[in-house]
């Protein structure tokens, strides 16, 4: 299926306030478990998506529109992020710059031709723009899924046999 820049752009706006509604105001412990060593807590998803609005996406997306292919993305340090600040400073922080970037694309008025141009990706070489941007849209949702989990593990031993019928504890 091929999502419309519409659609993209407002999937990736209600990002911002599904994890306002998630995190803000928790007890300080569900926000600082994570899955093991390389994974994040749920207070550090928020900091990687901050860097990421910073560093990836807009940044790869304006690639792609001035240069295309002859020069390849700059690589993504995935653990590059702010790694004291506070829930609430954070979650301000990712709607501030989401909402920002939002804006940037909506001024492209891009088309569905503008989603079919290409750049260099490091690793996997050749990606759309198209690619990218919904790339960016269910790195989103898999993040919001990573963090439910990660919260929902804080409960396993005290939901008693429900924890046959609750896969995400799994």
């Amino acid at each position: 299926m091929d999502l419309s820049t519409t659609e993209i752009i407002e999937a990736l706006s209600r990002t911002p306030h599904v994890l306002r509604s998630l995190l803000s105001g928790v007890p300080h412990r569900l926000l600082e478990e994570n899955e093991g060593e390389g994974t994040f807590t749920p207070r550090d998803v928020v900091a990687h998506l901050i860097h990421g609005e910073k560093t990836d996406w807009i940044p790869r997306m304006d690639l792609i529109l001035q240069q295309g292919e002859s020069q390849s993305f700059v690589a993504f340090d995935r653990f590059a992020f702010d790694q004291d600040a506070a829930i609430d400073a954070l979650l301000a922080k990712f709607a501030t710059l989401r909402t920002s970037n939002l804006d940037h694309v909506r001024a492209l008025e891009l088309t569905p031709s503008h989603l079919k141009l290409t750049g260099k990706h490091p690793e996997f070489g050749i990606v759309t723009l198209g690619q990218l941007l919904t790339t960016w849209v269910v790195h989103d949702l898999g993040h919001i899924g990573q963090i439910v989990r990660v919260m929902s593990k804080q409960f396993a031993q005290t939901v008693g046999p429900w924890r046959a019928y609750l896969g995400i504890l799994e």
